[in-house]
């Protein structure tokens, strides 16, 4: 095979682009713009039987193009850096803008929210993979599945190194650029005992190769915990308590932050409209968004319109204190920016959280069983359900009935339904936080669910 690997990436290579850009976009009659440019390169293999399937080696640059004329905006994109192409690209988006209706909250971001300086976050990894590599980290991880016994199929075995690199420039000054850089692993395990099938997974992504777990461990935990599901059923109907297992129930607390962002709040389409500086959780519950995590995957220096990230407490004893706000949701309730706006190639600023997390209780998830006695500890989950205005919520799950407070035999075929609202009052969170995901949070108890079973 021949040997690609990833080299460094500066985001400065993308600087003259969009200075040109922003040039262009005045001449042709622009109040103002702000152009994005990004730079990626990846590199992916996946293997099936010990060999080759696939190899998945890519590149390229885009960038994207904002502009407001008054009070109306447009924004366009492309992956053509020619001088020609840019001259076309400004053209059009200032055409676009004028003939745009107006919007009130458009515009830049202001000045003096904007970052004069880049916090060292340590989040660009210089370490390069070649092909070769990375398929020799996908053989190790599916062979560790195979070699659980039981485990006669693994399919999704993967070994993948991503880089990039992201400018923001501005006509009214702002001009920086990050890098980035992730490393992962995964691989999907299917298990038989002869009747019935079962299948789990394992993966991770980290920042910096060294913060990988090996290939054996995440292969080892994929074949173990399809092992463990085969025999799986139904259990009977009931409302019981249900424990969240830590890596499915970081999915209730991105409803959370989808439910508080700012975009939601504005078109008063989110069951939280009206809850903030309410008790929203139990007295016990803090979360917190900070994109200055060091080698964390949802850090970056500013967000998409170059204001600084700090810690944000989204929740204290329980209470709601903020909602996730770029600029233009920010104008629109007469708040300020918390810094948390996405920026795309082709759209306006979206929102986004950063690094989200919960803070750990004390109790571990196998005391939180014991103190209920007889439930549900589910591990995994299927085609989630919410009604965002009134937080209505079910999903498909699987896991493992607890009996005795103790975990018995497997579940599947089950839905569990109920109110956010409700759930979020009562959930209790174990003492097993890892920060390992830019959404995460300690395996949570619901106290009480409705069960759809046999």
């Amino acid at each position: 095979m021949k040997k690609p690997a990833i080299s460094d990436i500066n985001p400065d290579t993308l600087k003259p682009a969009l200075k040109e850009l922003l040039r262009l976009a005045k001449n042709h009659g622009a109040d103002e713009a702000e152009a994005v440019g990004a730079y990626g390169r990846s590199l992916s293999i996946g293997v099936r039987g010990g060999a080759l399937e696939d190899i998945d080696n890519s590149e390229g640059k885009d960038i994207g193009l904002r502009v407001f004329v008054g009070q109306k905006q447009a924004c366009v994109s492309s992956s053509d850096l020619s001088n020609h192409s840019l001259d076309k690209l400004a053209e059009r988006c200032v055409a676009m803008a004028k003939l745009a209706p107006e919007d009130a909250y458009c515009g830049l971001a202001d000045k003096d929210k904007l970052a004069t300086s880049a916090p060292a976050l340590d989040i660009y990894d210089p370490t390069n993979l070649d092909a070769n590599a990375l398929l020799s980290r996908a053989q190790e991880v599916e062979a560790s599945a195979l070699n659980i016994k039981g485990v006669n199929q693994a399919e999704g075995a993967n070994a993948y190194q991503v880089k990039g690199a992201n400018y923001l420039m501005t006509s009214d000054g702002f001009a920086n650029g990050w890098r980035s850089s992730s490393h992962g692993l995964s691989v999907a395990a299917y298990a038989s005992n002869g009747q019935t099938m079962e299948r789990d997974y394992d993966y991770k992504s980290t920042r910096w190769l060294e913060d990988l777990q090996t290939p054996q461990s995440i292969g080892n935990k994929a074949g173990t915990r399809a092992v463990a599901r085969l025999g799986a059923k139904q259990m009977a109907s009931a409302n019981l308590p249900v424990l969240f297992e830590r890596r499915v129930a970081n999915g209730l607390l991105s409803s959370f932050t989808n439910a508080i962002s700012g975009s939601a709040i504005a078109r008063g389409v989110s069951f939280l409209k009206d809850s903030l500086d309410t008790q929203v959780f139990h007295e016990n519950i803090n979360i917190t968004d900070d994109p200055t995590l060091v080698r964390a995957g949802g850090s970056h220096p500013w967000d998409g319109e170059g204001v600084t990230g700090k810690a944000l407490n989204l929740v204290e004893k329980g209470v709601l204190k903020s909602w996730l706000l770029n600029s233009a949701t920010a104008r629109q309730l007469g708040l300020s920016t918390t810094g948390h706006a996405n920026r795309g190639m082709s759209s306006p600023p979206g929102i986004s959280c950063s690094n989200v997390w919960m803070d750990a209780g004390v109790k571990t998830p196998d005391a939180l069983m014991k103190d209920i006695g007889e439930g549900l500890f589910i591990t995994e989950m299927f085609g989630p359900s919410l009604n965002p205005n009134t937080g209505d919520y079910s999903v498909g799950i699987a896991g493992f009935a607890v009996e005795n407070g103790e975990r018995t035999y497997p579940v599947s075929e089950v839905t569990i339904a109920g109110n956010l609202l409700d759930m979020f009052k009562t959930i209790i969170p174990a003492d097993d936080l890892i920060m390992d995901n830019p959404v995460t949070c300690p395996s949570l108890l619901a106290q009480s669910m409705v069960i759809a079973g046999a």
